[in-house]
């Protein structure tokens, strides 16, 4: 009986044996497959959700307004179970790739909106798009002013890296010749309106601190790559774009580590812990519970990538537990979940324009305008308020007529009237990295799953407050000085940190593995052969959208790891 069970352990083992194993299908994830898949290792992705495959999971990609039962609205059923998902851009046209609160809740010390989406490519389906390159002036900014640890790489180290993702994803965008925002690999920009033409020229000539208004650079194809695309000027991209007009793992990565023979996916896998060999000092394997059957089962693998989310990897590695890591996998260091950032935004202004009455806009571009930060840039801009610096997105864009009276007739032809111009700039801030911005397991709440809930104690603090009163009022002047009237600022008080998406920092990136999770690699330090390259692995939040460089940095990981099992060294 113990040798039959030996065999068929044995057997189990074989089976469940890979060469590679991806925790996670997002933004990362899918850059994580693809690149192992290519260069011929067998690839298990291991996913806790749904799976979505691409066009025909996106129910609502082709609907109108009319064709929908709310309009599109915030339903109230979805402000029962989806009350925190609804505070971002979750909807009746898209809540079907966001998670229902009530049955994934966590505990929050202070107030953190947690957006999720639990299903194969998680939220690269509904992200924002929008990619910048990091600078010198972002990788250097902790060694400098003395706030989180020194970055182990700099622009020199994923400047290639940047190039390599940035042909294969597709981004739209102009030269501009910025220190502080490097060029990407550009498909040619979209197109300014009128009103962000007149804008940009205006604060290219009203200011002398260099600060310009840019189109943003997006992942929507101006035309076609690949087979792919072009984008469609619909504006519906966080439902699934059947024209594959945007990147995202379902249309992109995955399909391309498919393409191999390589890939094996597992939807419903909800990963408990990492398997350690504290005699090789290495990640032998992944343990899961089966979302559905709630059987555990283990797979095994050379090399293993966590890109599961920054709360999703860090959640994994507090509870990879044993004699060798008692307070969890990779923490050592005890940072493991402190540095908890996110960009704080929702702070700006807006304002109405009486001129260009005879013109108007083609289509609905999935895109805005971009204004790179412009302050701590170098001395001449240095502030002494708080450091580090802030972006602005935004757009200008012309509605129907205010006032819409009348019935029949009388009213139709009011609704073919254009309103009048506006223009808002929403800012975009860096949050520093500090110890006591956190998330840990908690001690007695758990899933249904039996895993710990996530406890979330994260604020704002005194630089990222003075930072905002800048913001609002930069905003302001920007627009008066462009000849924007009936101009209103805001400064959201209950935009908690989360809210941005931008969540990163938990397992962070540093030369000394007494300070740090992970080295220059973005291995951990107790276990050479175990990654994380999702939002987690970030040493600072920068001003800018992230994802580029967790793309980057995912593909230049793959390809040191894969060298380095080639050579036995992990």
């Amino acid at each position: 009986m113990p040798q039959d069970s030996v065999r068929i352990n044995n057997q189990a083992v074989k089976q469940n044996t890979y060469d590679a194993i991806v925790v996670g299908s997002g933004i990362s994830g899918g850059w994580a497959a693809k690149e192992l898949c290519e260069k011929g290792l067998k690839t298990l992705v291991l996913e806790r959700g749904r799976n979505v495959e691409h066009i025909k999971d996106y129910p609502t990609a082709t609907l109108a307004p009319w064709q929908l039962d709310h309009r599109g609205s915030i339903t109230e059923n979805m402000r029962r179970e989806q009350h925190i998902q609804v505070r971002g851009f979750c909807n009746e046209t898209n809540n079907h790739f966001f998670v229902n609160d009530l049955e994934h809740p966590y505990t929050q010390v202070k107030p953190f909106d947690w957006i999720r989406g639990y299903h194969v490519g998680g939220r690269s389906l509904m992200w924002g798009r929008q990619c910048y390159r990091w600078s010198d002036l972002d990788f250097e900014a902790n060694s400098k002013d003395g706030h989180g640890v020194d970055w182990p790489i700099r622009y020199r180290d994923i400047s290639p890296w940047y190039s390599y993702v940035e042909k294969f994803v597709g981004i739209s965008g102009s030269k501009e010749g910025l220190p502080q925002l490097p060029d990407s690999e550009f498909l040619p920009p979209m197109e300014m309106n009128c009103l962000e033409k007149h804008i940009t020229e205006s604060i290219h000539d009203k200011f002398s601190d260099g600060r310009r208004m840019i189109i943003g650079r997006v992942a929507n194809l101006s035309k076609g790559l690949d087979g792919r695309g072009p984008c469609q000027y619909r504006n519906m991209c966080d439902r699934g774009c059947p024209f594959t007009g945007y990147f995202s793992s379902n249309g992109v990565t995955l399909p391309a580590a498919k393409a191999t023979g390589n890939l094996t996916l597992r939807p419903f896998s909800i990963v408990v812990n990492v398997i350690y060999d504290k005699d090789k000092k290495k990640a032998n394997g992944i343990r899961i519970i089966d979302a559905n059957t709630m059987q555990t089962e283990e797979y095994y693998a050379k090399i293993i990538f966590l890109n599961a989310s920054t709360i999703g990897t860090t959640a994994i590695l507090l509870n990879s537990v044993s004699d060798a890591h008692p307070d969890g996998l990779g923490n050592l260091s005890g940072q493991l979940g402190r540095n908890l950032m996110d960009h704080h935004y929702h702070v700006g202004a807006s304002g109405t324009y009486d001129g260009f009455q005879d013109s108007y806009f083609f289509g609905r571009r999935a895109n805005g305008i971009y204004i790179p930060r412009f302050r701590n840039v170098n001395e001449k801009t240095r502030q002494k308020d708080y450091v580090r610096g802030f972006g602005y997105q935004g757009g200008a864009y012309r509605g129907r007529v205010s006032e819409l009276e009348g019935i029949g007739e009388s009213l139709k032809a009011k609704l073919t009237e254009a309103g009048e111009w506006s223009m808002w700039l929403g800012g975009w801030g860096e949050h520093l990295p500090h110890p006591d911005n956190r998330v840990k397991l908690s001690k007695d709440k758990k899933d249904k799953w039996g895993l710990p809930l996530m406890d979330f104690d994260c604020i704002w603090r005194e630089n990222e407050l003075a930072m905002r009163t800048d913001m609002m009022n930069s905003a302001a002047e920007m627009l008066e000085k462009s000849g924007i009237k009936n101009i209103n600022t805001f400064n959201d008080p209950e935009a908690n940190p989360g809210l941005c998406i931008h969540e990163m920092g938990t397992a962070r990136m540093g030369r000394n593995p007494k300070t740090s999770v992970l080295n220059g690699n973005n291995q951990v330090w107790e276990a050479s052969n175990l990654f994380v390259t999702d939002g987690a692995c970030m040493s600072s939040s920068a001003n800018q959208n992230p994802s580029l460089t967790y793309m980057a940095l995912t593909a230049r990981a793959v390809d040191f790891g894969v060298s380095e099992l080639k050579k036995g060294n992990i």
